[in-house]
Formats: C-alpha cells, sequence, structure tokens
C-alpha cells in the first residue's frame, strides 16, 4: 500500500520529470544564495492537499531557479491567523501566495459568488476543464483591475465537492430538507442554497460545527466528505447525499507586485510551478476521498448517490439562488460560466468520440 509520504513524493517526482521534459535543467542543491523570496501561507495543515502542492511548487522553483527563488511554507495559520489576516497580508505585500475558496474570494470581489452558484458544474472534468480555460483569465482580470493587487495563477482543489449530509435523515429529495438545520458558512450564496431547498440555514463556525452536530444544534452540514472525516464528523453524522451541490475549488493568488518584480525567466518558472502546484493539488481529494468514504461507512454511515431524476429535482429547487445572484449582480458571470460548461461538455464528448472510433 502506497503511504501518502510516498504518495506525495511520487507527485513531487512526477513536477521534476515534467520540468526536465520542458527542458529546464533541475538542480538539487541550490548553487547561490536566493536573490528573492516567496512566503506561501494557508490556514490547513500539513496533512492537506494544499500542503503537498505547496512542497511541489516549492522544489521544483527552487530547483529550477538554481537557488534564486527561495520557497517557504507557512501552514496551520502559522503566518496568519484567520482569512481575512491572511488576505489583508496578500494585498498589502507582507506574503506573496495565498489561497482563497470562492468564499474568500468574494469578500475582495463579490461578484465572484457566481462559483458558487449550486450545480454550475457536474463533474470533476468539466470542473477541470473549465477552470483551466478562459473563464479563469477573465476572473484574473476582473480582480487584477478592481482589486490590483492580487494575481491568480491556477485553481486546484480543497476537498472534493460539497454535499449535503445529515444526523437522523436520509437526504433523497430537495423534499427530505425541508424543515432541516443545515450549517453553512456566512455566505449569502450558500444562506440562498438552503433556503431554497426549505430549510433552516445556521451559520456555524467551523470549530463549533462538531460540538453543534452532537447537541442537535443543527442536523446537518455541507462539506466535502474528507472534511467530514477530518474533522470526526462522522462521530453524529449518519447520511450524505451526493448531490454535488459545488465544487470546492481553490484559488491560488500572487501579489501582483511580487509577480511584477520577477525576471520573465523566473515569472515562467513561477508560473510553471503552479501548474505542478495544480496538479497535485487536485488529485489528492480525489485520492483521500476513497478512504474517507470507507471510514464514513465503517462508522456506519450511509451513502447515497441521486437518481438523474432527483438531481434536476434539486437543481430545479435551486434556481431562485440563480435568480438572487443575477438581481443583485447580473447575468455577465452567469452567462461566462454557463458558456466555459458547455463548451468544456462538447469539448470531452469530441475527445471520447475521437478515442473511442
Amino acid at each position: 500500500m502506497m503511504t501518502w509520504k510516498k504518495l506525495a513524493a511520487t507527485t513531487a517526482a512526477f513536477g521534476f520529470g515534467a520540468a526536465a521534459l520542458s527542458g529546464i535543467a533541475i538542480n538539487t542543491t541550490p548553487a547561490m544564495a536566493a536573490d528573492t523570496t516567496l512566503k506561501i501561507a494557508f490556514l490547513g495543515s500539513p496533512d492537506d492537499e494544499d500542503y503537498d502542492g505547496s512542497l511541489v511548487l516549492k522544489n521544483y522553483v527552487e530547483s529550477a531557479s538554481n537557488g534564486a527563488i527561495e520557497v517557504e511554507i507557512f501552514p496551520s495559520g502559522r503566518f496568519c491567523s484567520n482569512a481575512d489576516e491572511c488576505s489583508e497580508a496578500l494585498l498589502d505585500g507582507r506574503l506573496e501566495i495565498y489561497i482563497t475558496t470562492n468564499g474568500g474570494l468574494a469578500g475582495w470581489y463579490p461578484p465572484a459568488q457566481f462559483l458558487d452558484l449550486p450545480y454550475l458544474l457536474p463533474n470533476d472534468r468539466v470542473a477541470e476543464c473549465v477552470f483551466d480555460g478562459p473563464l479563469v483569465s477573465k476572473i484574473r482580470a476582473a480582480v487584477l483591475q478592481d482589486v490590483g493587487a492580487a494575481r491568480l495563477m491556477v485553481v486546484s482543489n480543497t476537498g472534493g465537492w460539497r454535499n449535503i449530509a445529515t444526523t437522523s435523515k436520509q437526504v433523497k429529495t430537495p423534499d427530505d430538507v425541508d424543515g432541516l438545520k443545515l450549517r453553512t458558512i456566512g455566505a449569502d450564496i450558500q444562506i440562498e442554497l438552503v433556503k431554497s431547498l426549505g430549510g433552516n440555514p445556521t451559520p456555524i463556525a467551523w470549530p463549533e460545527v462538531y460540538t453543534s452536530l452532537g447537541t442537535g444544534v443543527v442536523e446537518g452540514t455541507k462539506n466535502g466528505i474528507t472534511d467530514i472525516v477530518n474533522m470526526k464528523f462522522q462521530d453524529h453524522l449518519k447520511y450524505i447525499s451526493l448531490d454535488g451541490h459545488a465544487y470546492m475549488a481553490a484559488l491560488w493568488w500572487m501579489n501582483e507586485d511580487a509577480f511584477q518584480d520577477l525576471s520573465p525567466e523566473h515569472q515562467r518558472i513561477v508560473y510553471d510551478g503552479f501548474q505542478f502546484l495544480k496538479q497535485t493539488a487536485r488529485v489528492l481529494p480525489m485520492r483521500k476521498g476513497v478512504d474517507a468514504f470507507e471510514t464514513f461507512k465503517e462508522a456506519g454511515g450511509t451513502i447515497y448517490s441521486p437518481t438523474a431524476e432527483e438531481k434536476a429535482a434539486f437543481q430545479k429547487a435551486a434556481q431562485p439562488v440563480w435568480d438572487w445572484y443575477a438581481k443583485n449582480f447580473g447575468n455577465e458571470w452567469i452567462n461566462a460560466a454557463q458558456t466555459a460548461v458547455n463548451d468544456c461538455e462538447a469539448k470531452l464528448t469530441a475527445e471520447f468520440e475521437e478515442a473511442a472510433k
């Protein structure tokens, strides 16, 4: 069985192999003192895929730059203790690299809430295609114009998909959500989704969720399976419905001044390093999810996958969330996102048909 340390090492080796194929010489020992230091900070622990991805970026960038660029990693809130502090440090230049969720980005650029529109993305392949395409360039340009201090480098994943998990009732249709007290984050769009399904949204801070589930303050939550198991929520949660209402995107940002201060050669090295980070941080949540689902079942949990008809009912019930977004922010981003999804679905279908000949 491959351990996580071996898997991380294998992934890192893949990054180095890709670098070698690109023609960049790799030296594992820096030949000179660093001219530039890039600090990466995030709130997750070294067990998270964010850390593994950061390690791959660090190893690649330091080697490919022959030691001219040093990368320092600060997990577990060691550089900044909460999302607001980290965002402020990134935007004012004290921190070079930071990761946000969709909700975190919405704090700087509110229209970005479109990324959490329920059932926008149908599966991982389409999501990854969308986040490798022109929609990311559009987001980057919009934030650079309106915020100015942060450059979007890549979009990875931080925990799989948000699903509805409950303590005492299996959710198969929107009707099953009626009256349920579901924990949400404070983001408007998350609250609107629970309302549209007939539930009672209850914003609760992450450290308080375990106790709230155990005491009945809430009867469920909307999280990815790895987060559920990492926090031992399976002690209280007994049902998961794989409705997949939101892809848990992770947006990696670099301070704009720090990026522009790099030489063109070093900009390319850092850019390529982020591509290897992205590959690592996308695959690990999927792999970890396999074990996490088994852990949930071993704890007595039941996992349900809605039928196509039931999924369609969820999408219909969630339409008011889309209407709420359009009323507040217009249709520009909705149209851009739907175009990206349609283009990717067509592209993936064409690839399959070619491969199946």
